[in-house]
Order: C-alpha cells, then structure tokens, then sequence
C-alpha cells in the first residue's frame, strides 16, 4: 500500500499501514533542502531518554505541561547535534503526539544549557510490544494478570500500558518508509537455536509449549530503518532488548535479551534466511552490500554487570562490522560504583549509571558497519562541574554518538 501523505503545519506525516502495523514517518521537504547537503561525514547517536510514564498519554499531559527532563534531553541533543539519532524509553502514541510535542516545544527551542533550536524533519516510530496483553501467563505465577504491575509481567513486553519505553528515531534525511522492516510480532521459538528459558532445578522448560510457540522475540520491537543520506543509504537497526533481571532461576530474561541481540547477528548474516519474516511478511536478512549500523540500548555489557555477555561479544566481534575504540567519556569515571573490585572494564567506556550497588555499565551502542569509517565518537557525559554536567540527571543513560565517513575499515 502507498503511503498516505497529508500536510500539516510545518510538517508532512506520512502514515504507512502495513500488515496491521501502523508507523509514522514525518518529512519536511523544504526543510531537508537545506539539511541534505554533502557532507563529510555523518554523526548518528543512541540515548535513552527516560521519557516514559506509567499513565497512559502521561508523557503527552507532562509535555504540554513543561517537563524538565525533556528540556534537559533536548539541551543534549542541541549540544551534539546529531544528524541520526534513536531515542529509547520515549513513549509510544499512534498519533506521534508526544513527537510533535518534544520536536516544537523542546528540540526547537534553545534550551539552557543546550545550544540552538534542532529541527528533525523527518522521523520514524512504530507501535512496540510492551504494555501489550498477551493474554498469557508469561510469568508463570499461574494466572493471567489483569492489572498493575502483573498486568505488565505478562504483556508481551514488560509495560503498564502499550507504549511505555517505545523508541523514536529522529532524522535529518529522508527515510525510505517503503524498506522501512519491523519485527515487532517475530515469534521467539522461530529464531534458530533459540535460548528456551528452562527451571535449572528439573530442566523442564519454564513455559508450556503453546506459550513458548507464541511468545514474540522482542520486548520493544526490531526496526530495520533506512535513510537517505548524502553519503548513501544506512539501515538504521533499532532495538531495546529487555534488562537480563527481574526474574528467577530461569532467567528468562536474560536468555531473551542474549537472542534479541543474537537476533542482529543473524540478520546482516544471512539475506535469504527463510524464517526470518517481517510484520508484513517479508523474510530474508540484510543484503549483504547493504551499510548499517545497529543502534540502541541493548541493556548488555561485554564483560561487567548481569547478563549473557558471550551475546554482546559475539555481535561485537561479527565480521561485518567496523573495527573502532569503544566511544569514551571523561565522567563515567566519577560515577558511584566505578572503582567497584572485580570490575573487568574500563569505566571510560560506560554509558549508563545504575549506582552504587551495580556501577556503570557500557550498554548503549552504535556499531556501524565496514561500509563506514569511524572517524570520532563519545558519550555525552562531562566530568562534574564541566559545562553540560547537569544536564545527564535527566536519565541513567547516556547519549553515544559515533562520527562516521563513506568508506570500508578494511581499506585503513
């Protein structure tokens, strides 16, 4: 179906429906005029935001009101400027409300501490699975959960409404809706070898096979986004595998979190896999002469923290991407918990600060494929008293960026 194009105030939102999953993607061609000039190079960043709320159309309510957290998110977005960023923890509405909110009243407006107004025009969001019934005992507390924090237990992502911790990519060049790819209902049981959560007591699996056959892969969503740069089209591969906590003997969650991450792996690996079908029925992986860069908060450190770090390492190490220093900060070392003994990684290399009890961790990435060359790359976290430093109170994450030019690795 051709997408539906309606023009409104400074903006063109274009709706596309596809297999019963419903997307926005909104462009302003007199905008990216000015925006898609050559250049150099091309800065894309990950941040989760924390823009999230228990209510449903919480974060819409808080953003009309005046939300300091949202102000301080802009101010970072201000300062590094990126010309492709995704944003994880940022509630979902099908209507891109909260988005038009944060782009008028916060991204387009200087903020203290921040720089000048930033205007994305284009953007990309799509409904995700947490906050979304599944009408299942996932938990295996032995019922289904109706209300509250069981409710959200048993969604096909942890959530207390749907759309709470969606994503939203913001963009400065075209967006190719048409090859835009989502995952959102790609059945756990269907990715080869896949890590069935089992009690570690009786080695029975923890859910029954009618649940495990139905159990959908991401907690979020997989996006397979590509843009229309002037250095060539880059797919943008989105996600926010689930934390590896917040579950039992079984580790459920840290199984699904190591097979969503696995997920990437076998998605640039393989262009023809036949079981690896989209929401519009779609199947295949990532053409093989196709430049990307995976992209998100993927609640896994290599070497420190909980999780199945093997996963983060294996996709770290794949072939197809590009061989660089993990991106760095001058104030993760100041974070509570960084000398921690036992500590295998370099705190420089953290990108978020969960305190005194865990430490910071490096899991947020931007992994670019060979097709690039790192030329420069961060995380937004100044040491305290350095200008800026406020501003990363705003969420326990911080923002990474990677600077990026046309050109295999392999060449250097």
């Amino acid at each position: 179906m051709k997408p539906r194009i309606a023009i409104a105030a400074g903006l063109v939102p274009c709706l596309v429906l596809a297999a019963c999953v419903r997307v926005q993607v909104h462009g302003d061609p007199k905008a990216a005029l000015a925006m898609n000039r050559p250049a150099a190079t091309l800065r894309v960043a990950t941040y989760n935001t924390s823009l999230h709320d228990d209510a449903p159309g919480g974060l819409i309510a808080r953003l009309q009101r005046g939300e300091d957290g949202a102000r301080k998110i802009a101010a970072v977005l201000q300062r590094v400027r990126p010309d492709l960023v995704l944003l994880n923890e940022f509630d979902h509405d099908p209507d891109g409300r909260a988005a038009d909110l944060f782009q008028r009243d916060y991204l387009a407006v200087p903020q203290p501490d921040g720089g000048e107004g930033l205007r994305y025009p284009y953007r990309y969001l799509a409904p995700v699975n947490t906050g979304v019934p599944s009408g299942l005992d996932l938990d295996g507390d032995g019922s289904v959960g109706t209300d509250g924090r069981a409710r959200g237990n048993d969604a096909w992502g942890y959530g207390l409404h749907p759309g709470q911790y969606g994503m939203l990519v913001l963009s400065r060049h075209p967006i190719d809706t048409a090859g835009a790819r989502t995952f959102q209902h790609f059945r756990w049981s269907a990715l080869p070898g896949a890590r069935r959560p089992r009690d570690p007591g009786t080695g029975r699996s923890f859910h029954p096979d009618a649940v495990w056959r139905a159990l959908r892969l991401s907690s979020k969503s997989h996006w397979d986004v590509p843009v229309r740069t002037p250095l060539g089209t880059v797919h943008l591969l989105a996600s926010h595998p689930t934390p590896p906590v917040f579950d039992g003997p079984e580790d459920r969650n840290g199984a699904r979190n190591a097979d969503e991450i696995r997920f990437w792996r076998e998605y640039v690996s393989d262009p023809a896999a036949p079981w690896l079908c989209d929401d519009a029925g779609r199947c295949g992986g990532l053409p093989g002469d196709a430049a990307f860069v995976v992209a998100g908060d993927l609640n896994n450190d290599p070497l420190d923290g909980g999780g199945l770090h093997a996963a983060m390492r294996e996709l770290l190490d794949h072939p197809r991407l590009a061989r660089s220093p993990a991106p760095r900060s001058d104030g993760a070392r100041w974070a509570t918990g960084a000398g921690h003994p036992g500590r295998v990684g370099n705190p420089a290399t953290a990108t978020a600060d969960f305190g005194a009890a865990t430490g910071p961790l490096r899991v947020d990435y931007v992994l670019p494929s060979r097709d690039w060359t790192v030329v420069d790359s961060g995380v937004f976290w100044p040491p305290p008293g350095a200008p800026g430093a406020a501003l990363v109170e705003a969420s326990d994450h911080r923002l990474v960026w990677v600077d990026l030019r046309k050109g295999d690795d392999r060449a250097d």
